[in-house]
């Protein structure tokens, strides 16, 4: 590990307000792409679609196919006379219609308390108290019309956007990666909302392999660290899905000396959590707490793609693992002297260890 103890505030830099992103660039690809070399530090600046020429064939791409729900409902308390306002936040899916939610006002939602969404459309029990006082609750709806709750979701729920962000999304599909599948995530892996399906069909064509991968993304991903020392930090727990075709192509690019490239933060974490000391990557899936910061060994990711981080969170202390903190924040520094977009909506960044074009396009 390090020599002295990491402390969050290593982690600090001033971002000016009208820096943070509000809305998606007009084109899914069209953002800025800052190229980070890993071992020197050097950048350049680049669009996001131009990215295809850093890539070689043989590379391994890693994408998370996680789905953003509209996660974020409102509703009003079940008892008479009521006009209690209710929103809910659904973090975690623990059973078919049993959810973990964070929840506002709760105080007014004690265990046993009733809450109805979009005039009835959607009821909710609420069943107990857990940690940081969210609640676990039963959904309830009519199964003669909708095969799940997520079809109830699509007409009155609401993207959970991060608390950042503060403009109206007009366009909910521009929260969600054109590859989402996977119905979970309660906020997007947004390094890639950058890709549109004519630049992966383009990579796939100069040979590169797309291998999809799945974390479902929790409220987690917002909170601050609240501890002085980095190391004493526990991270939240996300459920991740790793195939065994996943696994067999990820293992044979390895055993090759192909690269693993990582999009996104999550991908990064669901690839280091299935992947044993020896290298190896296992099909498995399950909760993940791992954290990454300065010191780590990674066993399976080579390089990544991902969009710029909060000042002091956990997922700007996992890019300056694969890199270095110092070249990390001077690469802001840069950022912020270019005025890049940062956060969900904003620009991108490959940390990478080739920053010459490949030719072959």
């Amino acid at each position: 590990m390090t020599d002295k103890p990491l402390s969050t505030k290593d982690f600090y830099y001033d971002l000016p307000d009208h820096l943070i992103a509000q809305t998606p660039s007009p084109d899914r690809d069209g953002s800025r792409l800052m190229l980070l070399d890993r071992n020197t530090g050097e950048v350049s600046h680049h669009i996001f679609r131009d990215i295809i020429d850093y890539l070689q064939p043989g590379d391994v791409l890693v994408l998370n196919e996680s789905k953003v729900i509209p996660a974020r409902i409102y509703g009003k308390k079940i008892a008479e006379n009521s006009t209690v306002a209710v929103e809910f936040l659904l973090l975690k899916q623990l059973e078919e219609d049993i959810w973990e939610v964070l929840l506002h006002p709760g105080r007014r939602l004690k265990p046993g308390a009733a809450v109805s969404f979009g005039d009835g459309l959607l009821c909710a029990d609420i069943l107990e108290t857990v940690e940081d006082g969210n609640r676990i609750v039963r959904f309830s709806y009519d199964r003669t019309q909708y095969r799940n709750l997520y079809e109830v979701l699509d007409i009155i729920g609401n993207m959970p956007l991060p608390p950042y962000i503060t403009a109206k999304l007009e366009d909910k599909s521009r929260y969600q990666t054109v590859y989402a599948k996977h119905e979970g995530s309660a906020a997007a892996p947004t390094a890639g909302l950058h890709f549109t399906p004519e630049l992966l069909d383009r990579i796939r064509e100069k040979g590169v392999e797309i291998v999809p991968v799945m974390l479902h993304v929790g409220l987690g991903t917002f909170r601050p660290v609240k501890v002085d020392n980095v190391e004493d930090h526990v991270m939240h727990a996300e459920y991740f899905s790793v195939s065994e075709d996943a696994a067999e192509k990820v293992n044979r690019a390895k055993a090759e000396g192909r690269r693993i490239i990582a999009v996104g933060t999550t991908s990064v974490r669901t690839l280091e959590s299935a992947t044993d000391e020896n290298g190896v990557l296992h099909a498995m899936s399950g909760d993940t707490r791992i954290f990454i910061y300065p010191g780590y060994r990674f066993r399976c990711v080579d390089c990544l793609i991902t969009n710029f981080h909060l000042p002091e969170s956990t997922l700007l202390m996992l890019i300056s693992a694969l890199t270095s903190r110092e070249m990390v924040l001077n690469a802001y520094a840069e950022a912020i002297r270019e005025e890049y977009r940062f956060f969900s909506f904003g620009d991108a960044m490959f940390i990478t260890d080739h920053t010459e074009p490949f030719e072959g396009k």
